[in-house]
């Protein structure tokens, strides 16, 4: 950290999501897992049971700013590997053996979560949140816009 601590702005952001998103990689690399996959998993894992496949779609598409096509392709690649598994009518699931591969890989990062974040006082990080909230909402408008 340097002695200047820069306002917040894009480049910021970007730094510390990339340097977040090398650590998460590292361990999914472990487990052959990609960040898009993980991203997936994730969305299922979270699910209160199985979820429309569409439903899942459009949520890796509004998290990940990918289209459609890409992320049936991730869902497709997850069935394909019994991560997820495909539940009539059009519905998926998460399996037993993506649960397992979830709850690994969030337990190999809690740690590095922990120790990252330590020391911050709540009040930085509610103020961050909020922040950053904003700024995605804010640059989610922008992205509706643009589709337009």
């Amino acid at each position: 950290m340097t002695n200047t601590t820069p306002l917040l702005n894009p480049r910021v952001i970007a730094l510390a999501h990339y340097a977040g998103r090398a650590l998460l990689e590292s361990v999914l690399a472990r487990h052959g897992v990609t960040f898009h996959q993980s991203v997936t998993l994730r969305l299922a894992a979270v699910a209160d049971g199985p979820l429309e496949r569409d439903g899942l779609v459009d949520g890796v598409v509004g998290a990940l700013k990918i289209d459609g096509a890409e992320a049936h392709s991730v869902v497709d690649g997850l069935i394909s590997a019994r991560l997820l598994a495909p539940q009539e009518p059009s519905q998926v699931r998460i399996t037993d053996a993506g649960r397992e591969l979830y709850d690994r890989t969030s337990a190999e990062t809690a740690p590095i979560t922990a120790r990252i974040y330590a020391g911050i006082p709540t009040e930085d990080l509610a103020a961050a949140g909020r922040v950053l909230t904003l700024i995605a909402e804010r640059a989610n408008g922008e992205l509706a816009t643009l589709a337009k």
